[in-house]
């Protein structure tokens, strides 16, 4: 990939405008399929695109999320090839690996994340988000992102409030990820309340705000900018696509087809709220 895009601060994304975030796991269903679905979230107008790299026990993950986890580990990704994934990869848009805490200590001969870091950095990746490092012991990792440049990114939950929030925004770098359900079957107002209520909360915090959790569709996408948000998360909506297609026996081609198509939707919903949020000029 080209290390020399992609490496450096993720908050320079949002300064054009709000950010279409996708998800995928690395090595889903395999090596060479994922890179080209990568690529086709590339194509389909991603601005960052976080990368899953699987570990054997993702408590934090749903069922869809643990199954592209588990073909993913089937299929031999480990932190090694992970690297070479994303060595391989030909897309111009920066890339966050999503990983849990422990490969990252125990990567090398080091104790400690910095090989880890230094490795990542090395190889063109722009930052981590590890859902199961509590801030009060993210120290060792974020003076490691801030030697090699790299940013840090903390999943905010609904119920994440006072001293603790103060504590994540403390050691957030790029953007926050903030996790604000959607109800299934919720009316416009009530999705937009859920999420302004999630959003209001880091009202002072100068970071950019990246809302994910059951965001499907072009319209979700425009209401949660709507709200307020500075991008959209997307990953189980993709990940769904890769599975359904895998189990079917289709084709490579036509999976990145459809994962692209998605994308283009997803981007139509976040450059419509903020076309319809710019003043007009007479």
């Amino acid at each position: 990939m080209d290390q020399e895009q992609a490496t450096g601060t993720l908050e320079h994304v949002f300064l054009d405008g709000p950010a279409f975030i996708p998800y995928l796991a690395a090595g889903d269903p395999d090596y060479e399929a994922s890179l080209r679905y990568v690529e086709a979230l590339a194509d389909g107008g991603a601005d960052i695109i976080e990368l899953g790299l699987p570990f054997s026990e993702p408590i934090a993950e749903g069922p869809t999320i643990q199954g592209a986890v588990v073909r993913s580990l089937k299929a031999g990704m480990t932190p090694e090839s992970f690297f070479s994934f994303v060595g391989d990869l030909t897309v111009d848009v920066p890339l966050v690996c999503m990983t849990y805490y422990n490969l990252i200590y125990q990567y090398g001969e080091e104790s400690g994340p910095r090989p880890f870091v230094k490795r990542a950095a090395d190889i063109g990746l722009s930052g981590f988000v590890v859902p199961d490092l509590p801030a009060e012991e993210a120290g060792p990792l974020r003076e490691a992102c801030d030697e090699f440049g790299l940013d840090l990114v903390f999943i905010v939950a609904p119920t994440t409030r006072g001293e603790r929030l103060n504590r994540i925004l403390s050691q957030v770098s790029g953007y926050v990820y903030v996790q604000a359900r959607l109800g299934v079957t919720g009316t416009r107002d009530s999705v937009s309340a859920q999420t302004e209520t999630s959003l209001a909360r880091l009202d002072g915090y100068d970071v950019p705000k990246a809302v994910g959790f059951g965001i499907k569709t072009e319209e979700q996408a425009s209401r949660i900018i709507d709200a307020g948000a500075d991008g959209i998360i997307v990953g189980s909506a993709l990940v769904d696509i890769v599975a359904e297609g895998a189990e079917a026996g289709d084709s490579t081609e036509a999976i990145a087809t459809r994962l692209q198509q998605k994308a283009r939707e997803l981007t139509r919903g976040v450059n419509r709220a903020d076309a319809e949020a710019a003043p007009t000029v007479e």
